[in-house]
């Protein structure tokens, strides 16, 4: 055997610095593995709710039916129900504008069963970016991460890409599964009553199209939710106390004193535009939707018409031409300051 000689030193390994891509890869999985409770199961929860109430509906309306069918109460259009609702005798008959309606139908229930999961996303980015910096000072875990050779910038806009991006898409991808679970629902109500779910549900209704105005709606919430996401940020970052109260106080109180003292008259320009694109846009950017509303988007009266025209709003192409809105850039750059000045604060803002 030949001996090992030990008397020449080993070299060292070199090691490549760690590249900069990699550094921030982590941080975002960090920050999806302390909050995956509200980025992933909070909306899976609210699916499953809706869901569930859509089976409770269904369980409700099928023992009130079979009820008025013994009874002799049911009728559609005019005529008594005797044998039963037999679903493909009673539609085989539909004229093309009643099926539009179906179809519209069907399309406003699946956007109701995808709504769950953006009302949990509103709260929960929300609350997210209020605690993002604040909690780290709080419980004093800041001087571990500053210890780390991670720069606050680094730190900071990990934080900003998990609730504009991260929390949304995994927000987007639990609304398409609780729609197709839905159609599942209402294919096996409509099979249950001798109809055709590929003639009544899948042919007559969008679901493609309705999944991608929500796939169409990432980009836009991104930028959208960057002023109230930079301003949330921005009081986590500067608050020794109650960053909740701070972020909610300071835009209302600034607007209750631009009401009583019409300040915005000097710009000729009414109180409500404050509230609308100041105000609003601090605090309600991480509602989904909410650029529908100032894009003159607002949903027509009730009936036939106005869901029509709520639908329309809901196409992807729809949807994209938020991005050619003047406030939505002006919003972003506002929100990418107020980071800016974020990441700064925490660079000194580290007490418990």
């Amino acid at each position: 055997m030949n001996a090992v000689d030990t008397s020449q030193p080993v070299a060292a390994r070199p090691f490549a610095p760690i590249h900069p891509t990699h550094k921030f890869k982590l941080l975002l999985k960090r920050e999806y593995w302390e909050h995956r409770g509200g980025f992933l199961w909070a909306p899976l929860i609210a699916g499953a709710i809706s869901l569930l109430l859509t089976l409770m509906a269904f369980i409700v309306a099928e023992v009130a039916a079979r009820r008025a069918i013994s009874s002799g109460n049911l009728k559609i259009d005019g005529q008594v129900i005797v044998n039963g609702l037999d679903l493909g005798a009673l539609t085989r008959n539909l004229d093309a504008d009643k099926m539009q309606q179906l179809a519209q139908g069907i399309d406003v229930s699946l956007l109701l069963a995808a709504f769950w999961p953006f009302v949990v996303l509103a709260f929960v980015v929300f609350f997210y970016c209020l605690g993002a910096l604040y909690d780290d000072r709080k419980d004093r875990s800041v001087l571990f991460w500053k210890s780390l050779p991670l720069s606050d910038t680094q730190t900071v806009l990990s934080k900003v890409v998990s609730a504009a991006l991260v929390a949304p898409v995994l927000a987007v991808v639990v609304a398409v599964v609780t729609m197709a679970g839905h159609m599942v629902l209402l294919s096996a109500m409509v099979m249950l009553h001798g109809g055709n779910p590929v003639e009544l549900l899948w042919g007559p209704a969008s679901p493609l199209k309705v999944a991608a105005a929500l796939l169409a709606a990432i980009p836009v919430f991104a930028l959208w939710s960057l002023p109230t996401v930079g301003w949330l940020l921005l009081c986590s970052a500067w608050a020794r106390t109650k960053p909740f109260l701070w972020a909610l106080m300071v835009p209302l109180f600034a607007g209750i004193v631009v009401s009583w003292f019409e300040l915005m008259k000097l710009f000729d320009l009414d109180s409500s535009w404050f509230w609308l694109n100041i105000v609003g846009r601090m605090l309600l950017g991480t509602v989904s939707g909410m650029d529908v509303l100032y894009r003159g988007g607002q949903v027509g009266g009730g009936g036939a018409n106005g869901r029509q025209d709520f639908l329309s709003h809901l196409s992807a192409s729809s949807v994209l031409s938020s991005l050619t809105m003047p406030s939505l850039w002006i919003g972003a750059v506002a929100g990418a300051a107020m980071i800016f000045f974020a990441i700064r604060l925490r660079r000194w803002r580290d007490e418990g």
